[in-house]
């Protein structure tokens, strides 16, 4: 369509990244389902800097972390390191993997799966998950409950999303706007920057709206039998107004 959809460079250095996601409100719900496999292998998918990879390690789990972005990894690494827990990490795209293990877990956390911005993206993952699934292992996945009626008042001004300091020193200021287009269902959103107190750039963090019915059908197609869909990460009945759909 001639445009370019991505999430910038900024959001994901791994000092930044950190400092604004200390939040692990998923963390009990997945050690929770991988609890159901302890002792076999685990798949992270967009594994970022470890937030979950790292603290699901040091609970006993055999876990490899997939993620696609250097910068990430290398953070990732350096914090398994510091904890002295071991971790296999791979650079590599949750597309395209090719990996010679199978695995009675694969999951993709925080919202990764807004980031496949058509849907070829999202059932070459399918096709990926399932190639690396063992037979009656379980794919699990997070992501939002699309609310059009908060995109569109969201579109109407500037919004403060965080405040908080790194690692390496610096204070951030993130403020948001974005706009959605109906036809790609991408919600383009932009990051504002502020450093130290003083503005420093504007970063994509484009999003696709995934509705519940067409995830449902795509699972489907590809032969995933769903055993549970939630609406929160406490195992909430999914309803119209949840804020989450959680698909194992």
């Amino acid at each position: 369509m001639g445009k370019e959809y991505k999430v910038g460079e900024l959001i994901y250095d791994g000092n930044i990244y950190d400092g604004m996601n200390t939040e692990i409100a998923d963390f009990p719900f997945y050690s929770h389902w991988l609890k159901k496999r302890k002792n076999g292998n685990i798949l992270e998918l967009c594994c970022g800097t470890g937030r979950l990879t790292i603290p699901l390690a040091l609970e006993g789990y055999n876990i490899t972390g997939v993620d696609n972005n250097t910068s990430m990894l290398k953070q990732a690494q350096e914090k398994a390191s510091e904890l002295k827990v071991t971790v296999r990490l791979i650079e590599a795209d949750m597309r395209t993997f090719d990996l010679p293990e199978v695995y009675d877990v694969i999951f993709i956390p925080f919202n990764s799966i807004h980031h496949l911005y058509n849907k070829q993206d999202f059932f070459n993952v399918l096709i990926s998950v399932k190639k690396h699934l063992k037979e009656n292992g379980y794919f699990i996945f997070d992501c939002f409950n699309p609310d059009i009626r908060y995109i569109v008042n969201s579109e109407k001004e500037e919004k403060l999303i965080a405040e908080y300091s790194t690692k390496d020193g610096r204070e951030i200021v993130i403020k948001q706007t974005m706009i959605y287009e109906n036809k790609t269902q991408i919600n383009r959103i932009k990051w504002h920057y502020f450093i130290n107190g003083e503005f420093d750039s504007t970063q994509n963090m484009d999003m696709r709206m995934c509705f519940p019915h067409e995830l449902d059908a795509y699972l489907s197609f590809y032969g995933f039998k769903s055993s549970h869909k939630f609406g929160g990460f406490k195992e909430e009945i999914y309803e119209e107004k949840s804020e989450k759909q959680l698909f194992v």
